[in-house]
């Protein structure tokens, strides 16, 4: 198996991308398609003397696209970009899924334009894992559509069961919406036209969920727009952020025995809300594989990300989304 890397992507790359792509590498015995400038990529692995052993390839793309381009220019403008020609990689056989942690929406665009959508499909979603009180749910679309129709909605919630099966191993997952209250008449029109047509969805369908409720482990798949999912993941990922400071700073100004099970209890939680135990988040509703890591991404981060394309390319994911689709485009809960 082989992994393109969009080498060039994210916040501190090649750097961080390549420590933590390398590691997956050599835990996992696969292969990595590195893509991106080659003379800095070269550089780079310079720091690595094991990673001679690793099955790695080397992709020379001259260009790349910065966070802050607009994503349609910028690949209209950048036709050689690392993330562009990680995808067409993925969809010409020369590696089996692709990880990137550059910019969303050319990442996005890149993988829509090289794979295709699945039939069935209108749009692709994002499908992040979050913690909730009892185990971890999944949460789509979490950025890839930002305007969306109610069957787009329905289309996301059997993507996001089909997933939850495969990645968080729900033999039923249930699948709640998002909106301002747990009454189907609440929320706008989307959600209102969506909750009708989940309510006969091949799916099991808990009704709505409202944003104090996402963590309770109430539901396995939440779903809801690209514009709301991003913006409720931006503000869980701050309000971690800010509970982590607060406690570091209580039990850094404590001491005892009971501060040191405190420190221990703390590491757990930490390891719970940490986005980074995944890495990144599957573009489902494509024909191929594609995992998107944040853009501040750290080493472990990227590792995990990899490690979950692997896994999904050993899983199948792909295949299983597209039967789950299938079937309920053949039943007729979407269109």
């Amino acid at each position: 198996m082989r992994i393109a890397i969009d080498a060039m992507g994210g916040d501190d790359g090649p750097g961080t991308i390549l420590d933590g792509a390398l590691v997956a590498a050599r835990h996992l015995q696969i292969g990595l398609l590195l893509v991106g400038d080659r003379a800095i990529i070269e550089r780079e692995l310079s720091r690595h003397p094991a990673a001679g052993a690793l099955d790695l390839r080397i992709i020379d793309t001259p260009e790349s696209i910065d966070m802050e381009e607009p994503a349609t220019a910028a690949l209209r403008r950048k036709p050689r970009a690392s993330v562009r020609v990680a995808a067409d990689a993925v969809r010409n056989g020369e590696a089996a899924g692709m990880f990137s942690a550059g910019h969303t929406g050319a990442s996005v665009m890149a993988a829509v334009s090289a794979f295709g959508r699945l039939p069935g499909v209108d749009r692709p979603a994002l499908a992040t894992i979050i913690p909730t009180r009892r185990q971890p749910a999944v949460l789509l679309d979490s950025g890839a559509t930002v305007e969306c129709r109610p069957q787009h909605l329905v289309q996301f919630a059997v993507m996001g069961a089909a997933y939850a099966r495969v990645a968080l191993g729900c033999r039923s997952p249930r699948v709640g919406l998002l909106s301002v209250g747990e009454e189907e008449s609440k929320g706008n029109d989307l959600t209102r036209e969506a909750h009708q047509l989940l309510k006969t969805a091949p799916i099991d369908f808990v009704g709505n969920v409202e944003g104090q409720h996402v963590y309770a482990g109430e539901a396995d798949v939440i779903v809801c727009d690209g514009f709301t999912g991003n913006i409720t993941l931006k503000i869980s990922e701050g309000l971690v952020d800010a509970v982590e400071t607060l406690l570091h700073d209580e039990l850094s100004s404590t001491f005892g025995t009971r501060v040191l099970l405190s420190r221990q209890a703390f590491r757990r939680f930490r390891k719970r809300v940490d986005s980074s135990e995944y890495g990144g988040a599957p573009l489902v509703g494509l024909n191929g594989l594609c995992v998107i890591g944040h853009g501040r991404s750290s080493a472990k981060a990227v590792r995990n990300g990899v490690a979950m394309a692997a896994r999904f390319v050993s899983q199948g994911l792909i295949d299983k989304l597209s039967r789950d689709i299938a079937t309920a485009a053949h039943e007729g809960h979407i269109r």
